[in-house]
């Protein structure tokens, strides 16, 4: 995710002046994102088992709890698509089947069991915060928590399609990805129309909008909503009744539409209490740190990917974000809520809709009280097939084939975790699968060389440079696992005692992605706070691909030697265009011999030729030679020879943009 340009000028902040002072800018992007969080936390509570009131307690109690708490500026807070999977996960543990087949008192149970649950898991995060321990976010490997959010989007996407088709399903992910195709034979066609047509309206809009800017300005889930409740009322959902088409009849009734209160004010009836007497049974235990570490894990990861997109640059403090958090899911639990996170795709429709505080997130859970006080009735005619909808859209946000192609491209290992912990987490649970993508990366850190002793502690030597500069050598490795106490040295010696930095890692044998982009990220705070950041060495270690967030490891390099010998006519052109064509130098010998043309005809001295060597990238060397191949070689008689050579610093042999290269070669002219 890209970072923000930083905005000049004042940097607004939550307190009573900026409260006032922006109030237009906060208020509106308050009800804009109150249009896109109210059919998610309707979809998100459904999916997850719960009532749908349930995620609007969530977003209400969140939002306005965390205004005061949390010290972030841009995060709006509520439940989140990720979190649907441990939810339901825990339902279907105690007894329940997520509404499958209408709220049963099954289902009853195992929701209060599921709060009690909640309540554990929201004491266990705000202690979590007031002991200062959001640092523990740092620790999970990069590639392992995109696998497991990739395997979350798969769940989503596999557990809402027979929703989206009106047909009752249940299942492991992996069996009902077996039954798609039969969803589809056994679908309702009344409700797969509005639930496809939902599904459309998802993809196609935003590509809309992209041609018509007008049109960005309207989220997608209020179309849908704008389609799918007049197609509902079309097909007399608030009615039992039956339907032909073709020779099958097919049968609806208002459980195809969002549960909600009929009547003002309603919603107080629907609030519920923890059974706590739940929390007896050992398995509860298995789901309080389920709830604990990846809602907590989520949310941490949410809330650093808004402070890189605030065009204010603002940093939240990690700490009391979770502690926020934890407060507002105590509160939600206790009244039937669902749990809550730092959630990302509302934060960044915050951001994009021009908010400057943090009461855009109060205004968006005040909007939401007001709506399903006043008008639960409204709410009541949201058909679930256009909620399962959005929700498959989610999904593939999180599951997208690009995510396999970025991750791919910072590096073959890098995929490897990625697709394991993703499989992984479809053929357990969401625990395991990290847990086994965590496994895997350490398994491929110690094959390339890193000591067992390096894994979790961190080498440094520290040395004051000057009077206001250290620097840290970093012997053996720099990884995910050794981060935390890495993190918490550069932290102290810089931010602490406001000193600038210099990380040498001339020394490792590892640098791994994940560390590759947490030092980016220290750079950058170290840069708001005014002081240098530098890190040395990396020109000492091999990227495993081109990508900037590669992970790095001591070797050789792999690059072309290309030679060729020439007539001295050629020697000049020869050596300029090779530097045109990304070589970063040259070598030039004159020599003289004969070719095989005179060798078999006896005949004159030896010609006087040049042999010129470049030493550059593969890349480079395509270039070269396909030059060779169309400009020399077809009119001027030359030998080229390339082979593969190793060095030791690569960084020395990438080319140089090409306006420097044309600056270069007219000084040497």
């Amino acid at each position: 995710m890209s970072a923000a340009a930083p905005v000049k000028g004042d940097v607004p902040r939550g307190d009573l002046e900026g409260f006032s002072k922006y109030l237009k800018a906060d208020l509106t992007s308050g009800f804009l994102v109150f249009l896109i969080a109210l059919p998610l936390c309707l979809g998100i509570s459904m999916a997850s088992g719960y009532p749908a009131i349930a995620g609007i307690f969530t977003a209400i109690i969140g939002s306005i709890l965390a205004t005061f708490v949390s010290n972030s500026e841009m995060t709006i807070k509520g439940p989140a698509a990720g979190l649907i999977v441990i939810v339901i996960g825990c339902i279907e543990e105690f007894g329940g089947n997520g509404m499958t087949d209408g709220w049963s008192p099954a289902d009853a149970s195992a929701y209060k069991a599921a709060l009690a649950v909640g309540v554990v898991a929201a004491i266990l995060q705000i202690c979590f915060g007031i002991f200062r321990a959001g640092i523990l976010g740092e620790f999970f490997p990069v590639s392992a928590v995109h696998g497991m959010l990739a395997a979350i989007g798969v769940i989503i996407i596999v557990k809402q399609i027979p929703v989206a088709l009106g047909v009752s399903a249940k299942g492991e992910p992996l069996e009902m990805m077996r039954e798609i195709p039969t969803y589809f034979t056994q679908m309702n066609p009344a409700i797969a129309l509005i639930g496809l047509i939902s599904v459309a309206i998802m993809f196609l809009w935003p590509l809309a909008g992209r041609r018509m800017k007008g049109l960005k300005k309207i989220p997608a889930p209020i179309i849908v909503l704008a389609v799918a409740i007049p197609m509902g009322m079309v097909f007399n959902l608030t009615k039992e009744h039956d339907y032909l088409f073709g020779s099958k009849s097919y049968h609806l009734d208002d459980h195809f539409l969002v549960d909600m209160p009929g009547e003002v004010f309603g919603m107080m009836k629907d609030i519920t209490t923890p059974d706590f007497s739940a929390l007896s049974q050992p398995v509860a235990w298995k789901w309080v740190f389920m709830f604990f570490i990846i809602g907590s894990l989520e949310s941490l990861l949410s809330a650093k990917a808004v402070d890189l997109l605030d065009p204010w640059k603002r940093k939240s403090n990690l700490d009391r974000d979770m502690l926020a958090v934890g407060a507002g899911n105590l509160c939600a639990a206790m009244v039937g809520g669902l749990p809550m996170i730092s959630e990302i795709v509302r934060s960044r429709a915050n951001i994009d809709n021009g908010a400057r505080t943090r009461f855009a997130d109060m205004w968006h859970g005040i909007f939401l009280l007001l709506c399903v006080a006043f008008i639960p009735m409204v709410l009541h005619l949201i058909p679930n097939a256009a909620l399962a909808a959005m929700l498959v859209y989610t999904g593939t946000r999180l599951a997208h084939p690009t995510e396999f192609i970025n991750v791919y491209r910072i590096g073959k290992e890098q995929l490897a975790i990625f697709v394991t912990t993703l499989v992984a987490v479809l053929a357990t649970d969401l625990l395991i699968g990290i847990v086994i993508g965590i496994l895997l990366k350490m398994v491929i850190h110690m094959g390339n060389g890193v000591p067992l002793k390096s894994l979790f502690k961190p080498y440094l030597d520290v040395q004051d440079v000057n009077e206001d500069t250290s620097l840290i050598l970093v012997q053996d490795s720099a990884v995910f696992s050794n981060w935390i106490p890495f993190r918490r040295q550069i932290e102290q010696i810089g931010l602490v005692l406001r000193r600038n930095l210099i990380i040498d890692v001339s020394n490792s044998k590892l640098v791994d992605h994940s560390v590759m982009e947490k030092l980016e990220e220290m750079e950058q705070i170290f840069e708001q706070e005014g002081l240098l950041f530098e890190i040395r060495g990396m020109d000492e270690l091999q990227p495993f691909t081109d990508n900037a967030h590669a992970a790095r490891k001591r070797g050789l390099a792999a690059m072309k030697r290309i030679t060729v010998v020439a007539g001295a006519p050629l020697r000049e052109m020869l050596e300029n265009d090779f530097v045109r064509c990304g070589a970063t130098g040259y070598t030039t010998i004159a020599c003289s011999g004969r070719g095989m043309t005179q060798l078999v005809n006896g005949d004159g001295p030896n010609t006087d030729q040049y042999r010129i060597e470049v030493i550059v990238t593969p890349k480079v060397s395509t270039v070269i030679l396909d030059y060779l191949r169309n400009e020399i070689m077809s009119t001027y008689h030359v030998t080229v020879c390339v082979e593969t050579v190793q060095v030791v610093r690569a960084t020395q042999f990438e080319p140089t943009p090409l306006p420097v290269r044309e600056e270069l070669m007219t000084n040497q002219n």
